[in-house]
């Protein structure tokens, strides 16, 4: 469903090259859970925005149902982005003068009945029913995260990107954040970024990033 071949992402800094991604080849199945594991500047994130298309490789080809990020335009890229993949970060990058639907019907394909229909029902799922009319700040910081979860749904995508999504909060919230993001594996792909083992209970597989590069598989 979504591979990427030989990557490598250089950033230049002067005269000194360093390469946040080296040579890494990955596919990612339809309906997998994916853990991409390592410790803090081992790479994790920017083989993320590779395989999202937030960012083209200095080498390699990413590939998304066999279509080449390269051989697309920005225009379709972004288009690809909004229409097919969902996003959570470490910030949860709520607007700050929507309520919690609008803040989820942002992302929405359109903003009509249907879709405020589909966004009170996945903020019910989610435990948010009652608070579908706050503000951000009137949210705690799990809650904040789950509406961004709620955000990166709304469109059924085929691919979930994940990047620390629990970094900012206490253990036992990034857990219940976390079991409100495996079960979508039902829909689509999920792949997950984090330094924590922890937060990758039941994934399909763990890759192991150091210095930009695969150094294990479990």
């Amino acid at each position: 469903m979504l591979r990427g071949e030989e990557l490598t992402l250089t950033y230049y800094y002067g005269q000194s090259a360093i390469n946040a991604v080296h040579n890494v080849s990955i596919v990612v199945e339809k309906n997998q859970f994916l853990g991409v594991l390592g410790p803090s500047g081992s790479g994790k994130s920017s083989l993320l925005y590779l395989l999202s298309g937030l960012k083209p490789p200095t080498q390699g080809h990413v590939y998304f149902e066999e279509r080449c990020y390269s051989e697309m335009k920005e225009s379709e890229r972004a288009a690809l982005r909004r229409q097919r993949f969902g996003f959570v970060f470490q910030q949860h990058f709520l607007i700050n003068y929507l309520t919690v639907l609008e803040n989820v019907l942002v992302a929405a394909p359109r903003y009509d009945a249907a879709s405020v229909k589909q966004a009170m029902a996945l903020l019910e799922n989610l435990g948010l029913g009652h608070l579908v009319h706050h503000f951000p700040y009137q949210l705690s910081g799990g809650e904040r995260q789950r509406v961004a979860v709620a955000r990166a749904m709304i469109n059924e995508p085929g691919v979930i990107f994940a990047d620390e999504p629990t970094a900012l909060l206490d253990h036992a919230t990034g857990r219940q954040v976390m079991a409100l993001l495996i079960p979508y594996r039902e829909k689509g792909s999920l792949i997950v970024i984090t330094h924590d083992h922890e937060m990758l209970t039941g994934a399909d597989r763990i890759i192991h990033l150091r210095d930009g590069e695969i150094v294990d598989e479990t």
